[in-house]
């Protein structure tokens, strides 16, 4: 199950349609790379998936809900993260701060749907910057890091924001060779973790090194796509793109196997997760068709409206209450007008007693 799918995706700039009919689409825990010679529409393809440029046709689904129209911010508190091909640090800010000031901008942090505490933001500072290595540099001045800092400072910012997927463009521009095999080591890293990744470059030897698949784009359209051994054999891509002159030789894969990808069931398991969290949004919002999809999805939807007692919002506490009373068949212990402190103790032993009737 695919966690982005393009489907059918076209783009005029005048007269001249530079984007004619482009399909293709990413897995939980997969690495897909974008090929192409300039001009090709590859980065207008990436461009119209990251909420850059709108197509004048066709169709990007993100976790089974249509993103086509989505401006780039709703993307990413949907779990689509981007990173741009130009430096983007906050200069004037410290290592440390640059992760703190996205975190403390999150009005909602996906995977736990509130926004984090001070604490938990300091927490995961600190795991984000021990992850890649930066603990060191916390307290330097953005605009004083090395290309290949910056880059890790960059693709760290946009894993902090508890991403699905992750959009790479130009990762390898301006960075030395031992920056790049790092930055591949990280991105094999985040696939291994689960994380879908869409990766456009113009450096075809890296690109092919690190993707599990890609597609070729010439001429605005999808020419061939395949996996890297399959890309350098096929004849269309030798033709079009690669040369003679490419071989196996030129592709330096990591010396540990790829990782198995992740279970079907498993993949489900995480685009309905998305599915109950959206329907939570749309009864903060107002909506009542989503009081009966909720008591539908049954006990799938019990972790997330737990989640919802924590939120700030008196009344979507009060439904989130009353719809955990329908779906367990007996009140529960809780009050959504009472203290903080009191509301949090009755989430904690409403979340055990659900741990223990499902264990």
């Amino acid at each position: 199950m695919a966690i982005l799918e393009a489907r059918g995706l076209v783009k005029f700039y005048g007269r001249r349609k530079v984007v004619d009919g482009v399909n293709f689409d990413v897995d939980v825990g997969e690495v897909v790379g974008l090929l192409g010679p300039n001009g090709a529409g590859k980065t207008t393809s990436f461009r119209m998936t990251t909420g850059q440029v709108t197509p004048n046709d066709g169709r990007i689904f993100f976790a089974g809900q249509d993103v086509t129209r989505l401006p780039m911010y709703r993307r990413a508190r949907l779990g689509m993260g981007y990173l741009a091909q130009e430096t983007s640090v906050f200069r004037k800010l410290t290592v440390e701060e640059n992760i703190l000031a996205i975190l403390e901008a999150m009005p909602r942090y996906r995977s736990l749907g509130r926004k984090l505490t001070k604490a938990e933001r300091l927490r995961k500072t600190d795991e984000v910057l021990e992850k890649f290595g930066i603990s060191h540099l916390r307290k330097n001045n953005a605009a004083r890091l090395s290309g290949g800092e910056k880059r890790r400072l960059e693709i760290a910012r946009s894993l902090v924001c508890d991403p699905l997927l992750i959009l790479l463009d130009e990762p390898f521009t301006g960075i030395d060779p031992q920056t790049i095999e790092d930055i591949q080591k990280i991105v094999r890293g985040l696939r291994d973790e689960g994380i879908g990744i869409l990766v456009t470059d113009h450096r075809v030897r890296e690109i092919l090194t690190i993707t599990d698949r890609s597609y070729l784009i010439k001429g605005g359209r999808v020419v061939t796509h395949g996996t890297p051994q399959q890309i350098i054999r096929d004849p269309i891509a030798i033709s079009e793109y690669l040369g003679n002159s490419f071989t196996e030789d030129h592709l330096t894969r990591a010396a540990s196997p790829s990782a198995e990808p992740p279970p079907i069931q498993a993949i489900h398991e995480v685009v309905e997760q998305e599915k109950v969290h959206r329907l939570i949004d749309r009864l903060q919002a107002g909506d009542p068709s989503a009081v009966g999809e909720l008591l539908q999805r049954g006990l799938d939807a019990v972790p997330a409206l737990l989640e919802a007692l924590e939120r700030r919002d008196v009344e979507l506490r009060r439904h989130a209450c009353e719809i955990l009373q329908r779906l367990l068949g007996h009140p529960i212990d809780f009050d959504p007008y009472a203290p903080e402190a009191q509301r949090r103790q009755q989430i904690a032993q409403l979340r055990e007693r659900c741990e223990r009737k499902a264990g």
